[in-house]
């Protein structure tokens, strides 16, 4: 009887392949078959051993995706027949990810799973820009939302602008006109900073930073496309102090060496 096998939902992070954990890198090495989702940066895949079998099942924004259902029986049946499998997702699997629907689907079948997690991108892309999404005495948290809500029902403006939290929000590119409508309608005032990052942790990244009420016409103007994640709150206007900051100390620093 052939050996039950196992699956591994593998965070691959945000973008840059430096960004992968070291464990993440290992289960990869591991696994015979590897299902592999559109937004990872395929340097990853560098750390798959000889003869793994690389399946695209690629997920993204707009595009023509491969049905979840599908995703969910193909690593159980890789599984039952005894491969390793490493199911590879941008970002962190269980932020955004569908990483639950896979862990729920993979206990069913009784197959053994573990869960290697991976940095979001609603974190490092705040960062990336030099934006921190809390600050002492600016903003004691951050709300994490989908800008195109659950189920065709628009995400909760008025609890959301309420929290008084930085809002870091995925997958809001294509709905950034409701998104800005929806935010100042619940009350968010149009001066408040806000920030578009594209390709976050990319070479080529870009950054785009304005005020609320006028984000989406600042990112149609620049034409920003997906993958984009929206920082919104007053954390926002700290990037720029700690651009500064940074060229400041890497002036001294080349001082010093001279």
């Amino acid at each position: 009887m052939t050996e039950r096998g196992r699956v591994y939902l593998v965070g691959a992070g945000p973008g840059d392949p430096d960004l992968l954990t070291f464990k993440a890198a290992r289960r990869i090495a591991e696994a015979d078959a590897i299902l592999v989702d559109a937004l990872v940066d395929r340097r990853v895949l560098a750390h798959r051993k000889p003869g793994a079998r690389v399946i695209e099942v690629g997920k993204r924004g707009g595009c023509r995706s491969t049905p979840q259902a599908f995703i969910e029986r193909l690593m159980v049946r890789l599984a039952r027949s005894g491969r390793v499998v490493a199911r590879v997702k941008g970002g962190d699997p269980f932020v955004f990810g569908r990483g639950g629907e896979e862990a729920l689907a993979l206990a069913r079948a009784g197959i053994d799973f573990e869960v290697v997690p991976g940095i979001s991108a609603g974190l490092a892309a705040p960062a990336a820009a030099g934006i921190p999404v809390t600050h002492r005495g600016v903003s004691s948290g951050v709300t994490f939302v989908s800008g195109h809500g659950a189920d065709g029902h628009p995400p909760p403006w008025e609890a959301l602008v309420r929290t008084r939290t930085t809002l870091v929000v995925y997958m809001g590119v294509a709905s950034l006109p409701a998104i800005v409508q929806g935010l100042l309608g619940a009350g968010l005032a149009p001066e408040t900073p806000a920030a578009a990052i594209e390709r976050a942790t990319f070479d080529d990244q870009r950054v785009v930073r304005t005020t609320v009420a006028r984000l989406a016409e600042t990112a149609a103007r620049a034409d920003l496309a997906s993958p984009a994640i929206l920082v919104i709150g007053a954390c926002v206007a700290l990037a720029g102090l700690v651009s500064r900051a940074r060229e400041g100390a890497c002036m001294a620093a080349a001082a010093r060496a001279a």
